[in-house]
């Protein structure tokens, strides 16, 4: 697996990084530890997870198989703070005791002294951005967390804590990207870019639509048939998909790939990106995922380019 720079800094990570979102709940331990072996043998470093995936569950069974399963020195772990549990779930909360409070959760889960990459999980709008840096500085400060950056955040905030940490503060902003979702085209690719921030694309295969598997039914075992995941996954199952996901079968079968394989590899040709999360919640779905070395001719890129062109406006086009 080929492994890229974060943005313009001199962390290496592997062109796909390994998503945890089902683990601990869709995921067990069996199929867990299968995952990271086939990952971490496939030549991937980079493990995407979050404190709150399975209420701390997912970081814990992380932690677990640390150690017996890979050492740790194999992987570098990405978490997440910023979402607080309540009696009536969780709630963004992206003050600096929160965050603070939340990574030491995080490393006592995962078993280390510290993450490689942390990332404020999502915008707070009641808390001011200088307040959130000042838990990213002393992270930092602290040792805990070797770089950090932010998730599902816009381009004007992601702008504005670059300018709060200053140069190579902010490592990565984490995003939905995909041949479905090319929204962060508009303004935060652009910013990514010249702040030299690297990009991880989260759900790259378009909550899984992409894969071609929902063209004609939702299968029995699929997260659009799961009770918890069925929501996530229906934006993406009405009619402004399906030609996206036709043109998408139809470039796989001229170059005798699958649709999977030729959405990966468009994602990671695009600008910026770093890594792509892949999650799966067997090994053998995830597996169908780690054949990364498809390269897109011109005219194959061209056409996806242009049936999943995202709608640009003022002021992005006048």
């Amino acid at each position: 697996m080929e492994e890229r720079l974060l943005g313009s800094t001199g962390l290496r990570v592997s062109s796909l990084a390994l998503g945890t979102l089902t683990w601990s709940r869709d995921t067990d331990e069996h199929e867990a530890s299968e995952q990271l072996r086939d990952f971490v043998d496939a030549g991937g470093t980079l493990v995407d997870t979050a404190a709150h995936y399975g209420d701390g569950g997912a970081e814990e069974l992380i932690g677990a198989l640390l150690g017996d399963t890979v050492s740790r020195e194999d992987v570098l772990l990405c978490t997440k703070a910023g979402v607080r549990r309540t009696p009536d779930g969780g709630v963004v909360d992206a003050s600096r005791g929160n965050l603070l409070g939340t990574l030491e959760a995080s490393l006592r889960r995962l078993g280390t002294d510290h993450v490689d990459l942390w990332l404020v999980q999502a915008p707070d709008p009641r808390t001011p951005l200088t307040e959130t840096v000042t838990a990213l500085e002393q992270a930092l400060r602290s040792g805990k967390a070797r770089y950090v950056g932010l998730s599902d955040h816009p381009a004007w905030q992601a702008a504005r804590v670059a300018t709060l940490l200053g140069p190579g503060g902010m490592a990565a902003v984490e995003v939905e990207y995909s041949l479905l979702q090319r929204g962060i085209e508009r303004e935060l690719v652009p910013a990514a870019t010249d702040l030299g921030t690297g990009i991880l694309a989260w759900s790259p295969l378009g909550r899984g639509v992409l894969t071609g598997k929902y063209r004609h039914a939702i299968p029995s075992d699929s997260r659009a048939a799961s009770a918890h995941l069925a929501g996530f996954v229906e934006p993406y199952l009405g009619r402004t998909s399906s030609p996206v996901v036709e043109a998408l079968v139809t470039a796989a079968q001229g170059l005798e790939r699958s649709p999977l394989e030729v959405a990966l590899a468009w994602v990671l040709s695009r600008p910026a990106v770093s890594s792509a999360v892949v999650g799966a919640r067997t090994a053998a779905q995830l597996r169908e995922s780690l054949a990364t070395d498809v390269e897109l001719p011109e005219a194959i890129v061209a056409a996806l380019d242009e049936v999943s062109a995202p709608h640009l406006g003022y002021p992005e086009r006048r």
